[in-house]
């Protein structure tokens, strides 16, 4: 489909995983993606999506002596 790429190539330009593409996709956190049996086909100009959920910090290392 002309103006339409898959998650694969989606995945390459924005430097994650297909998976999380995948995610994004089935969360419709990106703009007209459509669904083909079990390929997603995302739009060529599709804008990555930020996160709107701030990242909770880890728990902090502890100190090792040497």
């Amino acid at each position: 489909m002309n103006g339409y790429v898959q998650a694969e190539e989606i995945a390459k330009r924005w430097d994650i995983s297909i998976r999380q593409v995948q995610i994004l996709c089935k969360a419709g956190k990106i703009d007209g993606v459509a669904k083909f049996g079990t390929t997603w086909a995302i739009p060529e100009d599709a804008v990555k999506p930020t996160r709107t959920v701030p990242v909770k910090p880890g728990p902090k290392p502890k100190k090792t002596e040497v």
